[in-house]
Order: C-alpha cells, then structure tokens, then sequence
C-alpha cells in the first residue's frame, strides 16, 4: 500500500507499488518497405555491440553502400514471412503471445506485477516500455532478455539498452537482469520435447539433428565472451536429455555477416556437406532463438535448406523454436519466479 497520509494537498500522485517484469527480444522493422527497413537496419548495424568496428571506418559503409542495397533485400526476405494479418513480423508477433501467457501464469501474484515486452531495435522500444512500467508504479523491474546463452550483441546490448533509459530518469526504478539461461532444466525439457515431438511424427528419422546458433566473429571467443562455449554445451545437454550417442547431433552457426573469420562450422556449408557425404536426411533446430523470426523462418528454413538439398539432401525437417508451447512458457515462468525472490 502506498502512505498518502503524510503528503500536502498538492503533493504530485505516487501510485501503489508494483514490480514490472519486462520481456525484451531482438527487434522487427514496422514493415518491409524500403524506408522502414532502411530505419530498422540503421539502428541495429549502427550498434557498437554488433559491429564494434570504429565508426570513422564502419559508418561510411553502412550509410553508404549497405543501406542503399540491403533494404531491398532484406525487406523481400522479411516480406517472406511477413504476419500479414496483422501486418508485422513474426517475432512481434510469437514475442506478444508469450508475454501474455506469461502474464497470465503469473497471475496468482496479484496485480502487483506487470509484465510486458519490449524490443531492443524498433518497437515496442526499451525506453518506452520500461517508461510505461514506471508510469504504473513499478519501482522495481525485472528485465527479461529472451537468449538463452549470454552474448555481448545480445543479452549485452539489450541490458546496455535497459540501463540507457535510468540514465535520463530522475527516479529509476530498481532493475534486475536475468542472466543467462541455457542450463535451466525446465528450459532443456521443453527443447528435448520439442524434438522428440518432432521425431515421433516423421515416417523416416533423420541422420543427424543439426543445432543451428547465431555466429559471431571469432574474436569475440578470443576475447572472452562465453557464447560459443555456452552453444556447445547447450548441445551437449540436449543431448544428454535425449538420451542418443554424441554423434546424432551436431552444431554449427549461421549469419555470417562481413570478411573477417568467424565461429564455425557454418550451418549453410556443412548442411551441403552432409548431403554429399550420403546423409539424405536431417533435422534442424535453432536453441539460441526463443522465438521463431527472419534467421530461422527465412534462413534456415529456406536458404540453408536450399543449400542441403541442392547438394542431394532428400528431406531436411526444421524443428519450429520453443515460441509459446506451454513448457517453454513453464520454463520462463520459473525463472522469473526465481529471479523475482527477494521482492515478492
């Protein structure tokens, strides 16, 4: 209960205290013309976190060539799998269904806790959602970036994002940020079903399963960040989980954006590989996605399987992201139980 006992008449309102619980994604541009996708684009390659290139060197490249071509590509690429009833991205959409099950998991909570989402590029902004929670009387957040393995261009750069809006605040609310998640046994149940669900239905089990992670440049491994280690091991859990021998599954990463080195193998080659050495058939599943979006629906689910089977692969099977099944929303719902100890 909020004292009001003790304020003058003309004290401004302080509203009863809550605690928010912000969902925080990647980011989808408002529509796949030009423009927006020239928008959308400039701010997510004009992160430091993502390409950490000086920008005296990166930023007459990026508004000059790469901005001038890219939208046009990228726009037919998200136009693909564009939700065009309601006109906006999947990830928009996947990311809104499972903030509103989460909502409603938590309800037992009371209405002291809000819960809605936010996106590091585009909208729903970070600043304005972390605003709209502070408007309703949240002075404690707790700040929910939906990767389950720590990477600086992305848990990073959605906390760097959070911590931006406190910056300009008078009164910041208290923030937490919940790390990463990879390990949780809730999260791997609801990946290891997600796979058995999708083997169970197939007439002919795949070769191999292929675990597909979002790449980085290799010197970001070399620096230290723990991604490529917490990819590994995420696979090596999974597979623990299913209980099959090591050699069923395989991981490799995708997105390779630039010239310099970067993690591998790559998804799209090694996939060609497979087929030519004999195995016609395969899976694939994205475990650092929390939600299907353009990398998995577009680029897996077309490019890299146009890959495989250009290179004689018969039937390449990919296995849908976690999204808003009930045990991945079981799983979140944990964590954030978890991480919310100490304020509830």
């Amino acid at each position: 209960m909020t004292d009001t006992g003790h304020r003058p008449a003309d004290h401004p309102t302080v509203k009863p205290r809550k605690i928010g619980v912000l969902i925080a994604n990647l980011g989808t541009p408002d529509g796949t013309d030009y423009k927006s996708m020239r928008r959308y684009l400039n701010e997510f390659l004009s992160d430091r976190r993502v390409i950490d290139y000086p920008a005296w060197k990166w930023q007459p490249i990026l508004q000059g060539i790469i901005l001038t071509v890219r939208p046009n590509k990228s726009g037919a690429a998200y136009k693909s799998i564009w939700n065009e009833e309601l006109d906006e991205g999947p990830l928009l959409t996947i990311t809104r269904n499972q903030t509103d099950k989460i909502r409603a998991a938590l309800a037992d909570l009371g209405d002291q806790i809000v819960v809605d989402f936010c996106m590091r590029y585009g909208n729903p902004s970070t600043d304005a959602a972390i605003r709209r929670l502070k408007d309703q009387g949240c002075d404690r957040i707790l700040f929910f970036p939906l990767y389950p393995q720590y990477a600086a261009p992305t848990t990073a750069t959605a906390n760097d994002h959070a911590f931006r809006t406190l910056m300009k605040m008078n009164w910041q609310p208290a923030i937490r940020t919940v790390p990463h998640y990879f390990e949780d046994d809730a999260y791997l149940d609801a990946l290891a079903n997600s796979v058995r669900e999708a083997y169970d239905s197939m007439d002919q089990k795949p070769d191999h399963l292929v675990c597909s992670y979002h790449g980085v440049p290799l010197r970001y491994l070399m620096d230290g960040d723990p991604y490529h280690c917490q990819c590994q091991k995420t696979t090596r859990l999974l597979t623990e989980r299913l209980g099959w021998g090591s050699d069923h599954l395989i991981t490799t990463f995708q997105s390779k954006f630039g010239p310099e080195e970067w993690v591998g193998p790559a998804t799209v080659d090694h996939v060609a590989e497979l087929a030519q050495r004999g195995k016609k058939n395969i899976a694939v599943i994205a475990p650092a996605f929390s939600a299907d979006c353009l990398e998995t629906l577009e680029e897996i689910n077309e490019e890299i399987r146009e890959s495989f089977e250009h290179a004689g692969g018969e039937t390449f099977t990919y296995i849908p992201c976690l999204n808003d099944r009930d045990d991945h929303i079981t799983a979140l719902t944990g964590i954030i139980r978890n991480e919310l100890k100490g304020w509830i």
